[in-house]
């Protein structure tokens, strides 16, 4: 072989190594940073479809009276018979990022997992493409909106939590 061609095979490869380090790199530091989540214009989420409804038996005291759910309890994992309260919020997000309103930090949780958001008084749940999904009442969630009931178990991860009046 030439000089001139070992010489072209050792920069190739020292490039390519290169790109390796950096894809290693930026792999890591989306996992410990998260990804930026695009927020949609104001237009775009008027314009999108209204969650499927999920059905379900009814439970006791829920009713034509039933109240809008105003906390979330974790019922088990980690942080069993934590109470979040909910508020005037019309959105909450859930992950393993410290930016997410309910942050849970187990190996199963993805940076920006699930996020709940709030209708008026009826609250959607929407899986944010993570790698091990999320559950509701045992069903694996899509990409789409789903609403969610008081007392209806949800599951992320290795944490259940749900609903509550």
């Amino acid at each position: 072989m030439s000089e001139l061609l070992l010489l072209v095979l050792r920069i190739v490869f020292l490039v390519m190594l290169w790109f390796f380090v950096f894809a290693v790199v930026y792999s890591l530091r989306a996992d410990l940073f998260g990804v930026r989540v695009r927020k949609m214009p104001a237009g775009e989420a008027a314009a999108s479809a209204p969650p499927a409804p999920v059905h379900q038996a009814p439970r006791p005291g829920s009713g034509s009276h039933a109240k809008a759910a105003s906390h979330l309890v974790i019922t088990s994992g980690p942080k069993e018979g934590l109470d979040v309260p909910l508020g005037t919020a019309d959105s909450l997000s859930i992950g393993r990022s410290s930016e997410s309103g309910l942050v849970i930090r187990d190996d199963y949780t993805s940076s920006h997992h699930a996020r709940l958001t709030r209708r008026g008084d009826i609250w959607t749940l929407q899986d944010l493409g993570s790698t091990n999904g999320t559950f509701l009442n045992g069903q694996k969630l899509s990409d789409k909106p789903v609403q969610v009931q008081i007392g209806t178990p949800i599951k992320v991860g290795a944490t259940t939590f749900e609903l509550r009046a």
